[in-house]
């Protein structure tokens, strides 16, 4: 298993509920997929560098994990499906 770290932006219009929701999911998803949860950091509503989808904030969230090498894909499918999130980024980190 590698090492990962994903980062997404949510959309910032979200009702608090419904965003806690889908970093409960995207967190499960990780679980369910065999993959070890580290650390999640949220990083709440952030001035975005430049408007995306006409919004200028988006809520940010850091996910710390260990997965398999083809979970990220199955990861960022599930991103780009979602309506709610804006922007992700996935790194593989070095030990």
């Amino acid at each position: 298993m590698r090492q990962y770290e994903t980062l997404y932006i949510l959309r910032p219009d979200l009702e608090t509920e419904k965003t806690q929701e889908l970093v409960e999911r995207f967190k499960g998803v990780v679980t369910n997929h065999e993959g070890e949860l580290g650390e999640v950091n949220e990083w709440g509503k952030r001035r975005l560098a430049y408007e995306i989808d006409d919004y200028r904030e988006g809520y940010y969230v850091l996910m710390k994990y260990q997965a398999a090498t083809d979970f990220t894909k199955e990861l960022e499918r599930l991103f780009k499906i979602s309506d709610d999130v804006l922007r992700y980024l996935t790194l593989h980190i070095e030990e």
